[in-house]
């Protein structure tokens, strides 16, 4: 039954319920101290929160587009901890189908690849194929990747808040250290297609506890491609649709040298016949928020 309460008296439940929700987030974090759990890692129900600071963004090496390294401030945010997995990309194409409001297609369902797939039975129904339920979801358009965070009340990330997730206050070139990547570490040098859970590799997460950000796929960010030093004020944040995104991240066949938390590649609009309309064997996305989670 729901009670609907007014005035001075309803702001003050109001403030108490507020109030004991911050007690009990309080009461749990020194619960999981007790524990002995990690004290880097915020979290509510897998998204965990990457803290305000600047981080060394980019690199002085070889790849004039991840040049020069720079300092960024990234304000407070929340990340998923994995990747969006074909499971939950079906419940989405289920509930908004294939298209978006432009026309723009959200799915490469009739590629080879896609791991999702109508069920044979109801048409409009959509499953992911057994075994790979729980694997990132490949073949989502970036547009399908932009409305599936919003479905959620979310957003993609920044390149920005990508690499700060994978790389934290230090310089380091991989998000778990500088340590040379292992099969427990990255999902990396696969054959094609050999996508893997993205939940199984902790000794891979990056500083605040965000897991699978090199290897497995690719992902999706908001931010358009533009020239290095980043600023989130020149435009790159609130481009057009038709604007080419930044890429982060490597894929399960990339090769190892191509692991580096710097690495950023570009995806086109090409006319919305490919690129950003186009869903791709090794790229996927997470979501991230600057909602403040933490009386959830």
């Amino acid at each position: 039954m729901a009670v609907k309460v007014t005035g001075r008296y309803g702001e003050r439940v109001i403030a108490t319920v507020r109030g004991l929700a911050r007690v009990a987030l309080a009461v749990a974090l020194l619960a999981s101290l007790a524990a002995g759990c990690d004290p880097r890692a915020a979290r509510a129900d897998g998204i965990m929160l990457i803290e305000a600071g600047a981080f060394w963004m980019g690199g002085d090496g070889d790849v004039p587009d991840e040049a020069p390294l720079h300092r960024v401030y990234v304000r407070d945010f929340w990340l998923d901890r994995h990747k969006v997995t074909n499971r939950e990309f079906a419940r989405f194409l289920e509930a908004r189908g294939l298209r978006s409001a432009e026309g723009l297609p959200y799915y490469d369902l009739g590629d080879a690849d896609a791991r999702i797939s109508r069920d044979g039975a109801r048409g409009d129904r959509f499953v992911a194929q057994p075994g790979f339920e729980e694997h990132p979801a490949v073949e989502v358009t970036w547009f399908g990747a932009r409305d599936y965070c919003l479905w959620r009340g979310q957003r993609l990330p920044t390149e920005a808040e990508w690499e700060k997730a994978a790389r934290g206050a230090d310089r380091r070139r991989y998000p778990w250290g500088d340590e040379p990547p292992t099969d427990a570490r990255a999902v990396v040098a696969r054959a094609y297609n050999a996508t893997e859970r993205g939940d199984r590799r902790p000794a891979g997460e990056g500083p605040s506890g965000v897991q699978d950000l090199l290897g497995n796929l690719r992902e999706w960010t908001a931010s358009a491609y533009r020239p290095y030093p980043y600023r989130a004020d020149d435009g790159r944040e609130n481009a057009p649709p038709d604007a080419g995104r930044v890429v982060r991240g490597a894929s399960h066949d990339d090769p190892v040298d191509a692991l580096r938390v710097t690495i950023r590649r570009l995806s086109s609009y090409d006319g919305g016949r490919g690129g950003l309309a186009h869903g791709h064997h090794h790229t996927g996305f997470r979501c991230a928020t600057s909602e403040d989670l933490g009386g959830r």
